[in-house]
């Protein structure tokens, strides 16, 4: 899978990429990353991207005529035209903007299985509007916030994608069993090696982790863990999923993957019983 990330501040991603998963992915050649310098895509001596808005008001917007000839550079054809081609079931451009759609699992999944995803990063007051109506398949947020450009959510991107891409994690049901992970039912990799004291997380948050030295702080690691009853653990951290999640991010129950144990369940919770 390939990045291409159109920015003006190259220099920002000079370390981000370099570390962990993501450095590793690159070696193996399974995930590749190009940065693309905005300013060089413009003609006039001092290389400007931005301008004053139309209509007033406050700050300055990215001009479209260097993020035309940019995403020109990268093979990129106006949407309309990529539209008749197999390029767009291929490519995704995303525009990151406070004004898109939430960057969630199951997108950050679709996005995975992808060959090249093109990344514009927003900054100032944002986009001119003609790049996004004229090139870019979706805007992309990565949350409820507002940030100083598309920089810091390029990397976000390019980390929570790269990682579902087949290969990068070592064990393959690391992306399935973890907070935001899928169903049970929809489960579909080789799970060799992996006790089924595990649950798919269903849109939940992940249950909490212990390891050696079983006390430490004064606090003993939970006893059901260190008995190996696989049914025991596994009915013991659904139980974790459904408290952490009702406690920190509730809303994610509406439309979690519940079956009627985890109702069972829930409803104890909320009852205290």
């Amino acid at each position: 899978m390939h990045f291409d990330i159109i920015t003006i501040f190259p220099g920002f991603f000079a370390g981000i990429f370099e570390h962990g998963i993501v450095r590793r992915a690159q070696a193996e050649g399974l995930v590749t990353v190009g940065v693309h310098d905005l300013r060089a895509y413009t003609h006039d001596r001092h290389r400007t991207v931005d301008d004053r808005p139309f209509g007033g008001g406050e700050g300055m917007v990215l001009k479209p005529e260097p993020l035309a000839e940019a995403l020109a550079g990268l093979g990129m054809e106006p949407k309309a035209a990529r539209a008749q081609t197999e390029v767009a079931e291929r490519t995704r451009v995303i525009l990151l903007s406070a004004q898109g759609r939430t960057l969630t699992q199951p997108l950050a999944r679709e996005l995975a299985g992808l060959e090249r995803v093109v990344l514009i990063c927003g900054r100032y007051e944002g986009v001119d509007e003609r790049i996004n109506q004229l090139y870019c398949d979706m805007e992309l947020s990565i949350g409820d916030y507002v940030l100083s450009g598309g920089e810091l959510a390029a990397a976000v991107v390019v980390d929570t994608v790269m990682r579902l891409v087949p290969g990068v994690l070592g064990n393959e049901a690391s992306g399935e069993f973890e907070s935001f992970g899928v169903a049970d039912a929809e489960i579909t990799t080789d799970q060799t090696g992996v006790p089924r004291s595990q649950h798919g997380a269903g849109g939940l948050l992940d249950y909490p982790h212990y390891t050696r030295p079983a006390e430490f702080g004064g606090l003993q690691a939970p006893e059901v863990l260190l008995q190996g009853d696989h049914q025991q653990i596994r009915r013991w951290r659904r139980e974790q999923q459904l408290r952490k999640t009702l406690a920190n991010r509730p809303d994610l129950l509406e439309r979690a993957s519940l079956s009627d144990e985890d109702k069972r369940l829930l409803d104890s919770i909320r009852t205290g019983s």
